[in-house]
């Protein structure tokens, strides 16, 4: 997986609240400004003002996704997402296998890890080992925290080996650590996909193409982060809840995807995007129905 190492709170927003005020020297014995404390008094107005529209919008949003068909999030259909997920980053659609599975796949990722792909080069795998540590302190992996925190951001393995990947999956053998993983998933990258897709117009299939690219190009603030691609996209095509076509829309997010893929990588297969993805829409499965039937990496898949 090739992700972003910083992740990016979508939807929040980011208020000013400190102002830096430089003396000229010498004048350390001036009186303060008269209208300090009034401007801070307005600045903390606005701060608390847009901390209210943000959680009316949420509210908004809320409402708007519980009363949609459930999509990509009903059980049959969220399997599947994770079956087509598995196929491409560890071509199987048993993704129940891969808890343990780590590698350096030569991406400038450093390690890749587990059920969706985290990566200690990416933030998300570092993030996963916090939390899982706060609830399970003591565990096998607790000890490569502060390695972890070092190579963040970068294709390392200082501090890692040996060790880690033994570490790894060794701790991937616990259902506490197997439901870790699944839990960091679902926050991170499933369900924030889910719900702006919904939010977006989408159906399932447009719940699925996001999903993926969240995998893919992480939830990151970078320039090939998912929310940059998707700025992009609407450059190009209206969401369906703007008026535009879902077919057109995807059609487009799915051009910008695949070229973006190939600046990062242009040596890397695009079967996620060409010979899945492309050829769902193409037969009009905008709600993923089975069978399906896709390519990856030249091999062959069906879930009936």
């Amino acid at each position: 997986m090739k992700r972003a190492g910083v992740l990016f709170l979508a939807g929040v927003p980011v208020v000013a609240t400190a102002v830096y005020f430089v003396l000229p020297s010498g004048a350390a014995d001036a009186p303060a400004a008269p209208t300090s404390v009034g401007a801070q008094s307005s600045r903390d107005d606005a701060k608390d003002r847009a901390e209210q529209d943000h959680e009316q919008k949420q509210d908004k949003d809320d409402e708007i996704v519980a009363s949609l068909p459930p999509g990509l999030a009903a059980p049959a259909k969220r399997e599947l997402a994770h079956r087509l997920v598995a196929s491409a980053e560890h071509s199987t659609t048993d993704w129940r296998s891969t808890y343990g599975i780590i590698e350096d796949r030569d991406d400038h990722c450093g390690y890749t890890a587990g059920i969706i792909g985290f990566c200690t080069g990416t933030h998300d795998l570092l993030t996963l080992v916090e939390h899982y540590t706060e609830s399970h302190p003591g565990n096998g992996l607790a000890r490569y925290l502060p390695a972890l925190r070092k190579v963040d951001g970068t294709d390392s393995h200082e501090g890692l080996d040996p060790g880690f990947t033994d570490a790894w999956q060794a701790e991937s053998e616990l259902p506490e650590f197997r439901a870790a993983q699944e839990e960091e998933r679902d926050r991170v990258y499933f369900e924030p996909a889910v719900r702006l897709a919904k939010l977006d117009g989408l159906g399932t299939l447009g719940q699925f193409v996001y999903y993926d690219a969240m995998v893919f190009h992480g939830t990151g603030t970078d320039e090939n982060g998912f929310y940059a691609l998707r700025e992009r996209v609407l450059e190009k095509a209206k969401t369906p809840a703007a008026g535009g076509s879902e077919r057109a829309y995807l059609d487009a997010f799915l051009d910008i995807r695949r070229a973006t893929m190939l600046t990062r990588y242009p040596d890397r297969e695009t079967s996620r995007v060409d010979t899945a993805q492309r050829r769902f829409l193409q037969a009009g499965n905008l709600e993923l129905d089975t069978p399906l039937t896709w390519e990856m990496y030249g091999d062959s898949y069906t879930v009936s």
